[in-house]
């Protein structure tokens, strides 16, 4: 399993567009019509990845516990579909329906959007604030698979509470750790 931390996008950067296939819905969905109210939270995720089946349980809870709060989630999967076939479209669909997501999957085909974001490793997550302004990027807490820490959310819940609150994210920002994304050759 190998350990990719991520790039940590700077502070302030301003999300990159997109339009995007959600693999749910069958629909071209994009930022402006997906991004939240108060906060939108973009991660980018796969089927396969060890790190994210750890976290898929407790992403879903929060994406459900902060959607009535002007929070929207968006999960994105860049993998090359063809040399990783679990991470096809076809199999996102299947995944984000068992894992009941209550948010869209979207696929970046051609990686893109991936690298627009910087995003290096799943799960990735950047939180934007109401502008679209990078607020927080990283970890979702300090749980690996084996390492005996629960999956509490602790570090997202956080930064989604501060920007919520309009106070100040003080607490250091720790990357996230993974499986780097497959990168098409």
């Amino acid at each position: 399993m190998a350990r990719t931390p991520s790039n940590m996008l700077p502070l302030g950067t301003i999300a990159p567009d997109f339009n995007l296939l959600d693999t749910v819905s069958g629909k071209i969905l994009s930022l402006q019509n997906l991004k939240g109210k108060n906060a939108t939270v973009i991660m980018f995720i796969c089927n396969h990845c060890p790190f994210v089946i750890h976290v898929n349980s407790e992403v879903v809870s929060i994406a459900n516990a902060y959607a009535e709060k002007g929070i929207s989630f968006i999960a994105i999967s860049s993998n090359d579909a063809v040399n990783y076939p679990q991470d096809s479209p076809e199999n996102m669909t299947i995944h984000a329906k068992t894992e009941n997501y209550p948010f869209p999957y979207l696929y970046d085909e051609t990686q893109e959007i991936a690298k627009a974001y910087d995003a290096a490793c799943t799960p990735d997550i950047y939180v934007f604030d109401a502008n679209l302004k990078l607020n927080y990027r990283g970890q979702l807490d300090d749980s690996r698979p084996g390492n005996g820490i629960l999956v509490s959310g602790n570090d997202l819940r956080y930064a989604l509470d501060c920007l919520l609150e309009k106070k100040e994210n003080t607490q250091t920002q720790k990357p996230s750790i993974g499986c780097n994304i497959k990168w098409k050759n």
